[in-house]
């Protein structure tokens, strides 16, 4: 008898109504406690576009060093030819701007799309560069416990969070190590078919060959921290932007609690449960709940015209359409051996795509 096993919806209508019900709740939430829109619209009118600026160059010097950090992660785990870093830039940029606009992580197999477009075809490529991305996002465990460290000791919040926060800290130290441990035992996974969780394992683990140069690992982990920290640096300045001035551990508290609601995006970007977030934490700082509400819709603003600008400029430069994005396959079809896969899904939409 065979089981059943639950899946997103493949079609976008399909992924937004999973998320109606939350979305629903989000709404009756900010309707029935949310501030009063004329605070909303007088922190907008008030707003200093010159800090605003700040920001957005903040985080796009941030998209930069992360694609830096996805580069020498590739380089460390393919033979040659490899992607040059502005290919590496695209590929990323796309990655962010489906992301943006997408429900979901289909932005993390954009990525893997528009390298294997440009690279010399070989066997295993897309699964190596799927296991890259989840690569990528393991070096991002060493800042955000960073992050968690320096909020702990300086940001104003209860004692059970802190206590919440440690735990996470003992979870980042422990994937790392599993992670490092895996990555040296060249034969700890292998891929043998038989399901999609030991087939994405193997691809990680594949991914994950920068682990055995100590170099290359210390270089993307430097350029993660890089990136996270002009991340921090642009929360900050956008405060200015809507004359909050909080302290900078007010900033790191609002970057990680923006990246603790959006793990699980069930619609782009879970608009409005991020406001809710970050204005709740700023009332602690003695911010009043409207400005932070509308700080919380400003700051995803900013982050999103880095992801949308860019990743639309390049998106048009590889000749993709937003369509094509919908289509990716999962990280679950990455055969080991086999680059196929992705190229018949996206095959039938860019037969209709000029360039």
């Amino acid at each position: 008898m065979s089981r059943f096993k639950p899946r997103l919806p493949k079609t976008l209508a399909g992924r937004f109504a999973v998320g109606i019900p939350a979305a629903a709740a989000v709404a009756a939430l900010l309707w029935w406690r949310g501030p009063s829109f004329t605070a909303i619209g007088d922190a907008f009118a008030s707003v200093r576009w010159q800090w605003v600026v700040v920001a957005i160059s903040l985080n796009l010097l941030s998209v930069v060093v992360r694609a830096i950090a996805w580069t020498i992660v590739i380089h460390s785990a393919m033979q040659p030819p490899r992607p040059a870093v502005l290919l590496v830039f695209s590929a990323f940029s796309v990655g962010l701007f489906a992301n943006a606009v997408l429900p979901g992580r289909i932005g993390e197999l954009a990525r893997v799309a528009v390298l294997t477009r440009k690279l010399p075809r070989r066997k295993g490529a897309w699964a190596t560069l799927v296991g890259t991305v989840f690569a990528h996002r393991v070096f991002d465990i060493v800042p955000v416990v960073l992050l968690v460290l320096y909020v702990v000791a300086t940001a104003n919040i209860p004692s059970s969070a802190r206590a919440v926060l440690l735990f996470v800290i003992g979870v980042g130290v422990g994937l790392f190590a599993f992670a490092f441990v895996t990555a040296r035992k060249p034969h700890a996974l292998e891929h043998d078919g038989r399901g999609a969780v030991r087939r994405v394992l193997a691809m990680g683990r594949q991914g994950l060959g920068v682990m055995r140069s100590p170099v290359g690992a210390a270089g993307a982990i430097f350029f993660q921290i890089c990136g996270w920290v002009c991340q921090i640096f642009a929360v900050w300045t956008a405060m200015r932007a809507f004359d909050i001035h909080s302290p900078l551990p007010a900033a790191g508290v609002v970057l990680l609690l923006m990246n603790v609601v959006t793990i699980f995006p069930f619609w782009p970007g879970n608009v409005g449960v991020v406001q809710v977030a970050i204005a709740s934490a700023l009332v602690g700082y003695g911010i009043a709940y409207g400005r932070g509400i509308a700080y919380g819709f400003g700051l995803q603003a900013i982050e999103a015209s880095v992801g949308i600008g860019v990743g639309l400029l390049f998106l048009a430069r590889e000749g993709l359409s937003f369509a094509m994005l919908q289509v990716m396959p999962s990280a679950a079809q990455a055969d080991m051996g086999v680059d196929d896969v992705a190229e018949a899904d996206v095959a039938p939409e860019r037969a209709g795509v000029s360039g």
